[in-house]
C-alpha cells in the first residue's frame, strides 16, 4: 500500500556478460557468428532491466578469455553471465574467471524447442547445441575452484533469425519464463550485494541487555557484507528533533494521517489505548527529526534501543515506532531493541522489493494448524493488508516508557521469512523459511503484527 518515494534507491547491478564460441568455426559456416552475436545483443538487452551491462561480446580464443577477464576487473562488475552460445573450448573462458571472481552463473539456453530435423545442418546444428560444453566447462571450474551456477531453458526470442530453420519464438514458453525468472533473481542478488556494500547502517543508542543472539562484531559484519556501521548517540538525533519546525510537524502529521489508522481504545487490552493528539504531535516531530538524521548523515538503515532513567531521551524514544515505520516505507530498514542482523534482513528484503518487516515467533494456534508470528517496533506498509493502526501504549512492555505503537495485520498469500544470524565460528548465516499467511483473528494490543504461517 506504500507510495512513499524511496529516500535512497538501491544501486544497480554490475552485469559483466559474454558469449562463448569457438573461432574455427566463423569462416567453416558463413552467417553463424553473426545468428549467435545477434542472440549475445538479445541477452544483453534483457539483462540491462535489472542493471548496468558490461558485454565483451564473442570469446573464441584463449587470449579474448584473458581480455574478457580483465574487462571485467576494470569495470568492476558483481556478477558475470557466460553465454554458451555453441561449442567451445572450456580453455577459452576459463581465464575468465581465474582473472575475474565475480559469481558466475553459465546461461544453458537453447534457441529453439526442437530442431527442424529434416532441413538441419551442420550450421544450424551448432547453433542449437549450446549444452555440449556444459559438462566440459563444470569440470575445468570444478578443478580449478571456481563456484559456478548453471540456468537452463530457452532462449526466449521474440522472433524468429533469418539464419534458423526452425520457429524460434520462444518468449512465452515456461521454459524459457523460468528461466529468465530465475536470471532476474541472480540480478537483484547482484544487486542486493552492491547495494550493502555502499550502506551506511546507524546504530542508535545500543542493544536491548541481555538479548545475546542479537549481538554482532561490527567487523565482521562490514567484512562480509561490506556495510559501513555508523555509531549514534541520541544526542545526535536530539540535534535534528531541535531543528524541526511547525511547518514540518504539519506534513509529518499528514503523513501518518495518510498511512496509518488511528484507533479507539482496545476493547481487549487496557494498555492500549487511542493515541491522545499530544502522542501524535511528538511522534510527528520525532519522526521529522528521524528523516533528517537519516537523509544528513546518509543512512540507509537504523538500528535503536535507549535505556534511561526517566529521562528526556527516554521521551524522545517514545515517539520512535512511527517515524521509522515510515522510514520503513521509504527503503531505510529500521530494526527496534538494536537488531542489526535483523535491519540487515530487512534491507535485504526491501532492496528486493518484497518489504521486509522485523517479526518473532509468538505461539501456536493448534485449531488453525499455524504459527502466530508477531511483532514489536517498525512495520513496513508493503506487507499490511490494509491500513496499520496506531495505538498509545501505557507501557511498552519488557522496557520503560510509553509511547504510539503500530498494530498491523498481513496481506493473505505465500510468505518468505529471511533471518541473518551468526554462527559459532563467527560467518553470518541466512535462516529462510517458506509458508502462507491466512486471513485470521490478530490480537487487538497495539504491540505488533499477527502473522498466521502454516
Amino acid at each position: 500500500m506504500s507510495n512513499l518515494k524511496k529516500i535512497k534507491e538501491p544501486k544497480r547491478a554490475r552485469i559483466g556478460f559474454y558469449s562463448a564460441g569457438l573461432c574455427t568455426y566463423w569462416e567453416q559456416f558463413e552467417g553463424l557468428y553473426n545468428c549467435l552475436i545477434g542472440y549475445n545483443k538479445f541477452i544483453e538487452k534483457k539483462l540491462s532491466q535489472w542493471g548496468e551491462v558490461y558485454n565483451f561480446g564473442m570469446v573464441d580464443t584463449e587470449e579474448k578469455g584473458r581480455a574478457a577477464g580483465e574487462f571485467f576487473n576494470k569495470s568492476n562488475v558483481d556478477i558475470v553471465f557466460s553465454h554458451t552460445a555453441t561449442y567451445y573450448t572450456s580453455a577459452c573462458v576459463l581465464p575468465i574467471h581465474q582473472i575475474n571472481k565475480a559469481p558466475t552463473v553459465i546461461l544453458n539456453l537453447q534457441p529453439t524447442p526442437e530442431m527442424a530435423y529434416e532441413s538441419t545442418g551442420t550450421d544450424r546444428w551448432l547453433a542449437q547445441c549450446v549444452g555440449c560444453s556444459v559438462p566440459e566447462i563444470s569440470n575445468a571450474f570444478n578443478r580449478a575452484g571456481i563456484p559456478f551456477r548453471v540456468v537452463n531453458g530457452l532462449l526466449g526470442l521474440y522472433e524468429t533469425p533469418t539464419f534458423a530453420k526452425a520457429d524460434e519464438v520462444t518468449e512465452k514458453r515456461p521454459e524459457a519464463m523460468k528461466a529468465w525468472k530465475e536470471i532476474e533473481e541472480w540480478c537483484v542478488a547482484a544487486s542486493v550485494q552492491r547495494t550493502l556494500k555502499w550502506s551506511r547502517f546507524g546504530l542508535l543508542g545500543g542493544y536491548y541487555s541481555g538479548m545475546l543472539d542479537m549481538y554482532s562484531d561490527f567487523t565482521m559484519l562490514q567484512a562480509q557484507t561490506g556495510m559501513d556501521v555508523e555509531i549514534l548517540e541520541m544526542s545526535d538525533l536530539d540535534y535534528y528533533l531541535k531543528s524541526v519546525t511547525e511547518k514540518e510537524v504539519q506534513q509529518k502529521l499528514q503523513q501518518i494521517q495518510d498511512f496509518f489508522e488511528i484507533s479507539g481504545d482496545s476493547p481487549s487490552d487496557p494498555i492500549a489505548r487511542k493515541p491522545s493528539q499530544d502522542q501524535l504531535n511528538w511522534s510527528a516531530r520525532v519522526a521529522s527529526a528521524q528523516e533528517k538524521m537519516v537523509r544528513d548523515r546518509n543512512l540507509d538503515s537504523v538500528s535503536y534501543y535507549y535505556h534511561g532513567r526517566d529521562d528526556y531521551f527516554e521521551t524522545v524514544q517514545s515517539g520512535f515506532i512511527v517515524g521509522f515505520s515510515l522510514l520503513n516505507a521509504r527503503g531505510i530498514a529500521c530494526a527496534g531493541e538494536g537488531d542489526i542482523k535483523t535491519a540487515l534482513a530487512m534491507k535485504i528484503a526491501d532492496i528486493c522489493g518484497t518489504g521486509g518487516s522485523f517479526c518473532e515467533i509468538v505461539a501456536a494456534d493448534f485449531n488453525r494448524d499455524t504459527m502466530i508470528l508477531g511483532h514489536d517496533g517498525p512495520f513496513h506498509f508493503a506487507i499490511s493488508k490494509g491500513k496499520p493502526i496506531l495505538r498509545g501504549m501505557g507501557i511498552y512492555h519488557g522496557k520503560r516508557g510509553s509511547g504510539v505503537s503500530v498494530e498491523a495485520k498481513v496481506q493473505p498469500g505465500k510468505v518468505t521469512t529471511l533471518g541473518v544470524t551468526q554462527t559459532r565460528d563467527g560467518h553470518l548465516k541466512f535462516n529462510i523459511s517458506e509458508g502462507e499467511a491466512i486471513d485470521a483473528p490478530i490480537l487487538l494490543n497495539g504491540n505488533g503484527c499477527n502473522l498466521y504461517c502454516r
